[in-house]
């Protein structure tokens, strides 16, 4: 039997192939066809989008981001992407775990032929963002995260952006639209309403997603902490976390391989370790953070301008075509589903992503 992936690599295709799509075709036959859902008010008639939406290709039609830049954030020294112009209205995207930066390859480009300025962080512990000092406390807690990028948009003089991310990035801009709203200009989060609420975490869930969160319960235990210190086996475990997370996507190894790259941060394993832990009450957080996870654990409503996406072959998305999350949204709202897509929604349908960023700042 043929391995697809293999297939695709001969061919000399990138994650999706060339990215001959703009976002005019939306309504095409491209990953893009798969949105679908109810689009109100400004959302409903974009400004068509011309040619120069169209990402410069790289070898073997991937893209690839001008070179990173650093700064000083609070704890850190952030590593970021970024694309479009300087005075651009500002974007700033999230990547989660097991990605990185790269998620948003072709998405970065397309919002800056729009005009805006994207920034693309590594979250702490991955690529080239550090911690200024060794002895922080590599703490992994959503409330941690979040109030990195807040530093990051303090360092970079940003007083307001768009924020857009999913998995871990969703998490984080739906904690600073829920917190800090007047920081967040609209909100594009895949998967709805990510807050964790530890109290509720401890709570069993049907045995199909339970199953989903394998890796989760693994890391609960010293083998699983072990596997991710080791570089061969967080490789392949990444890896499948990839394959059975995105099961349409036809990426090739060289697209994984480049993300895999910003697990080498040597604070990697001992974050993503916290991070799963203290969802489920297995490690503690830090006295600075339990203000913002009082608040958290109240479910506080975010009223910011939000698209929200559901990707449909994504095991974690949940049932209920979004009902279960639409109380959470309070202000100007937009909800898509995106058919045949995967858990790496920027970087499966990055069309699709790109023109829900931009329909969120118009609502």
């Amino acid at each position: 039997m043929i391995n697809r992936r293999t297939f695709g690599k001969a061919l000399g295709l990138g994650a999706g192939g060339t990215v001959a799509a703009t976002l005019t075709e939306l309504s095409g036959p491209a990953h893009a066809s798969a949105l679908t859902g109810q689009q109100t008010g400004p959302a409903a008639a974009p400004p068509a989008v011309g040619p120069a939406a169209v990402p410069p290709a790289g070898p073997g039609g991937r893209t690839a981001f001008p070179p990173l830049k650093k700064v000083r954030a609070g704890l850190l020294e952030i590593g970021y992407a970024e694309v479009g112009p300087a005075r651009g209205a500002p974007v700033i995207c999230l990547h989660g775990w097991p990605y990185d930066i790269h998620s948003y390859v072709d998405v970065a480009p397309m919002l800056a032929a729009e005009g805006y300025r994207v920034i693309v962080p590594y979250l702490r512990g991955h690529g080239t963002t550090r911690f200024v000092s060794p002895r922080t406390v590599r703490n992994g807690q959503q409330s941690a995260l979040a109030l990195d990028i807040i530093a990051l948009m303090d360092a970079l003089g940003l007083e307001k952006a768009v924020l857009a991310g999913f998995d871990w990035g969703a998490r984080c801009a739906d904690i600073i639209a829920a917190l800090r709203p007047e920081r967040c200009k609209a909100l594009v989060s895949v998967g709805g309403y990510l807050v964790v609420n530890l109290e509720t975490n401890l709570l069993p869930l049907a045995p199909a997603t339970e199953h989903a969160w394998w890796y989760q319960y693994y890391f609960s235990t010293e083998r699983g902490r072990l596997a991710m210190e080791d570089k061969d086996k967080r490789h392949d475990l990444t890896r499948l976390v990839w394959d059975t997370v995105s099961p349409t996507w036809d990426f090739d190894d060289a697209t994984f391989e480049r993300t895999a790259a910003a697990f080498e941060n040597p604070d990697y394993a001992a974050i993503v370790i916290h991070n799963y832990r203290w969802r489920l009450s297995l490690a503690e957080g830090e006295r600075r953070y339990e203000p913002y996870e009082k608040r958290l654990a109240t479910r506080p409503v975010i009223t910011v301008p939000t698209v929200t996406l559901d990707a449909e072959r994504d095991p974690f998305t949940v049932p209920g075509d979004g009902t279960a999350y639409r109380d959470r949204f309070t202000g100007p709202y937009d909800r898509r589903t995106l058919k045949g897509i995967g858990h790496n929604v920027p970087q499966e349908a990055p069309e699709a992503f790109a023109r829900a960023v931009i329909d969120a700042d118009r609502l």
